[in-house]
């Protein structure tokens, strides 16, 4: 895909130490861009490259057409919409289950 900007670059995971929700959390201001509109956010940030793992990188809309909320009043808030949407979107790999989970590494 060509992206907006490299995905490993500094806009993206800084060459593979940052994944997923760090990612778009790093999009925000957590204290002036709250409340934050999804749809705004998606028109401005939706192509920018996230890298899920060390194979796999998506652009931020695809997260996002998991989420269903209009406005995120917190980043926790955000937060907690954009984890819900990458186990819906079977985005991660992981997923514990269980007193003894499957271990995969990202």
């Amino acid at each position: 895909m060509d992206w907006p900007h490299d995905p490993d670059g500094e806009q993206g995971s800084e060459g593979m130490r940052k994944f997923d929700m760090r990612i778009i959390a790093d999009k925000v201001d957590e204290e002036a861009d709250f409340p934050l509109d999804r749809d705004e956010f998606v028109a401005e940030h939706g192509d920018d490259p996230i890298r899920i793992n060390y194979k796999r990188v998506v652009p931020m809309s695809e997260i996002f057409e998991y989420i269903e909320d209009e406005e995120f009043e917190t980043i926790l808030d955000m937060h907690k919409a954009v984890g819900a949407a990458m186990r819906a979107g079977d985005f991660w790999e992981y997923h514990p289950k269980g007193a003894n989970p499957e271990k995969k590494h990202a």
